[in-house]
């Protein structure tokens, strides 16, 4: 080989973007909507997601992108009865008993042609031990249509930058609760799960107020092949509706 020949090594467009535990609030409402608030209490939060191929930068287009979340006041529909306030030490799919069948904040929608996902939600408020949180699970497809989609590619979690969360935390829907909010920092899962790559940019749509809400937006990198350890296909037959 020529010596003036340079040698590159080809990186991956994007970096592979952390996994991060389903946790024990996953359920398929079998719901595609871009609104999944359904009228909640809270502030407004427009969230726009982009798929990529981590290997090559591509949009990864036709699948579905199921997210998840609590209220204002930390509870999870399908688990509306669970004390927020209460830590709970059960991490597993299916670890806690549904009390409801409420669907509020939850929802999934198929990638466009640009890899990209929209929803309007609300802030997520938290619940005893955690840091403010969203969780996401992809699906790749698998047939003609992104509803036909079995393989879960990847599952995650998706975090809130502290100065726009401490705001949204000192509102009249979020506060006088009887614990606080972790930090990002004192998050066990984000501390060992790569959280900070995960975190989202945060800007308030409004210079006025942040009563009109924020937008939220992030790049997901994934490997298209792989297969989630956290939720497997027939759980959204298992935990459904």
């Amino acid at each position: 080989m020529d010596d003036n020949t340079s040698v590159t090594s080809v990186q991956p467009v994007y970096q592979l973007s952390p996994e991060q535990i389903a946790g024990p609030y996953f359920r398929n409402p079998k719901l595609i909507r871009r609104n999944i608030s359904e009228g909640t209490d809270g502030i407004p939060l427009v969230l726009r997601l982009t798929i990529v191929d981590a290997m090559t930068g591509q949009p990864v287009t036709d699948a579905v992108v199921d997210i998840w979340h609590c209220n204002a006041r930390g509870a999870y529909s399908g688990w509306s009865l669970v004390n927020p306030d209460k830590e709970v030490d059960v991490g597993e799919i299916g670890a806690i008993p549904r009390t409801d069948d409420d669907t509020y904040l939850r929802g999934g929608q198929c990638t466009d042609k640009k890899g990209i996902v929209r929803f309007t939600t609300t802030y997520p408020g938290f619940y005893a031990g955690r840091a403010l949180h969203i969780h996401v699970a992809v699906r790749v497809k698998a047939g003609n249509h992104c509803m036909d989609a079995r393989h879960v590619a990847w599952v995650g979690q998706l975090y809130l930058p502290e100065v726009a969360s401490r705001s949204v935390l000192n509102a009249r829907e979020y506060s006088g609760r009887a614990v606080a909010s972790l930090t990002n920092a004192q998050d066990f899962f984000y501390r060992t799960m790569g959280g900070e790559a995960s975190t989202l940019n945060v800007h308030a749509i409004s210079r006025d107020s942040h009563d009109d809400g924020f937008f939220g937006h992030l790049t997901i990198g994934i490997d298209t092949f792989a297969v989630s350890t956290q939720i497997k296909p027939e759980d959204f037959d298992k935990y459904t509706v």
